[in-house]
């Protein structure tokens, strides 16, 4: 297993003391890899609420330490936080990325990104039992209820994804394009993927525009 994948990086800043008690908090008494990353995965998931109309997008404000201040966030910081918190405990994490289409949707955020494909969504992968596994942490189990869908699970052993279809067997969300997998958030082909898909959100009226900011 490659070094890198365990070791601090500036978004993964998992040694600052935040991150590090955070990550005991939720991994004490418990003994397995695999039952630590499943419960940093819910905490993750369900303490953070998802939240895609309060873009920050600066270096700083998505490290690991400034997003596990806040009580929201969007996919990218909370991919990122866990995977801070899960090398913080001694397990191998990176980053994935992929645009996915939104077929369920919410008319406000797609009116505001002119599409329903989300862009540069972050997930983890976590490394388990000789295996990457990928973990979606986005979806707060709230957040899914009122949307009729089913919270993604993680149960260490599969691959845990956006849901295909929701509980009425409708086409919930769709994976369209992989980025790969990185090491540490690659900030700039982020920053620059979404100025290419949404290049009207970047505009000064579009920066603050009734419930979205964009925080630059």
């Amino acid at each position: 297993m490659d070094e890198k994948y365990l070791q601090e990086t500036f978004f993964l800043d998992w040694k600052d003391p935040l991150v590090m008690s955070f990550a005991e908090k939720y991994t004490d008494g418990l003994h397995t890899e695999k039952e630590k990353a499943i419960n940093l995965y819910l905490a993750v998931r369900d303490l953070f609420w998802y939240n895609p109309y309060q873009i920050h997008l600066t270096k700083e404000a998505i490290k690991a330490s400034s997003v596990i201040k806040r009580e929201q966030a969007y996919c990218v910081e909370k991919a990122n936080l866990l995977a801070a918190l899960i090398r913080a405990v001694g397990i191998p994490s990176r980053l994935g990325f992929a645009n996915v289409q939104n077929h369920f949707g919410t008319s406000r955020l797609e009116e505001i990104l002119e599409t329903n494909v989300m862009v540069f969504h972050g997930y983890t992968e976590i490394f388990l039992s000789g295996k990457w596994l990928k973990a979606t942490p986005a979806f707060n189990k709230e957040l899914c209820e009122k949307s009729g869908v089913a919270p993604l699970e993680f149960n260490g052993e599969e691959d845990s994804l956006f849901q295909q279809f929701n509980k009425e067997g409708d086409m919930f969300m769709e994976y369209l394009h992989d980025y790969g997998t990185f090491d540490d958030l690659p900030f700039d082909y982020f920053v620059s993927e979404l100025k290419s898909h949404y290049p009207h959100v970047f505009q000064k009226e579009y920066l603050a525009k009734g419930d979205f900011i964009l925080r630059l």
